[in-house]
């Protein structure tokens, strides 16, 4: 098999799984089952048939309009295909066909789930997270994985550390501070990235949670008093991105030029 066909390959299985990705952004902050009932219209109920339901391409044949009423069809569908495509694709490019191109590009998928979800509904689904964390034990012990000792206590760290923060502003606060599901996804990044990278990702993700979270949110709060709440996991996910391609990089360069080590 040449190398495009190759890409092609890790492009339409990212754009599948980006398909589904889509139903569980969807479904799963409403508690909904991602199996059934299938897909349909939100306008007309017309369930969506096999041929139109062809990640990004359908969108595009459609024109991004359901075949049955003509109502409109989000742009967020083919976005997240196509995003989905892109990140196996680079997984692939990145490591060729081996196990650490499914570690990365599981992980890159599901923290985009995540970022999603936090941004669209305030939620980040224990299916994403704690299914999430179980996967990035079991790579563990595939070739060229951290081990699954350091991802192990990756999990356990990111787990401990972010409950620990939580009851310490709880307590400064006197009001709940941080949800279970930022705790439990910071566990899903140890699994994948252990416990270096997981203190990076905190760092880096609150470091964006301030530096554009809360000046939009600011700003939201202001046109409307209930646009408060900052959604930190679209912000860790972010961090955990960034860990994950420039980690190792960004580490190295923390400790020669900042505490002139090495």
């Amino acid at each position: 098999m040449t190398e495009a066909l190759v890409w092609l390959f890790a492009f339409l299985i990212g754009a599948t799984l980006g398909s589904f990705l889509n139903v569980c952004i969807y479904r799963l902050p409403a508690e909904k089952s991602v199996v059934a009932p299938p897909s349909s219209c939100g306008a007309c109920g017309q369930r969506i048939r096999w041929f139109d339901n062809i990640p990004v391409l359908s969108f595009l044949l459609l024109r991004g309009r359901c075949r049955a009423c003509g109502a409109p069809i989000s742009i967020q569908y083919p976005i997240i295909e196509l995003a989905c495509g892109l990140i196996w694709t680079a997984a692939v490019l990145r490591f060729g066909v081996a196990w650490p191109a499914l570690h990365s590009a599981l992980l890159l998928t599901l923290l985009l789930g995540i970022a999603m979800t936090d941004a669209r509904e305030m939620v980040i689904p224990d299916q994403f997270t704690l299914l999430g964390a179980a996967a990035g034990l079991l790579l563990a012990f595939a070739p060229g994985s951290i081990g699954i000792l350091d991802a192990a206590l990756g999990a356990v760290f990111a787990f401990a550390l972010l409950w620990a923060v939580k009851w310490i502003a709880e307590r400064i606060l006197k009001k709940p501070a941080l949800g279970i599901g930022d705790i439990h996804m910071m566990a899903m990044v140890g699994a994948f990235l252990g416990p270096a990278g997981a203190l990076l990702t905190l760092m880096l993700g609150s470091v964006l949670g301030l530096a554009l979270g809360v000046p939009i949110q600011w700003v939201r709060g202001r046109l409307s008093p209930l646009a408060t709440y900052l959604p930190l996991g679209v912000f860790l996910a972010m961090g955990a991105a960034v860990s994950h391609v420039w980690g190792d990089a960004l580490i190295d360069w923390y400790m020669r030029s900042i505490l002139g080590m090495g």
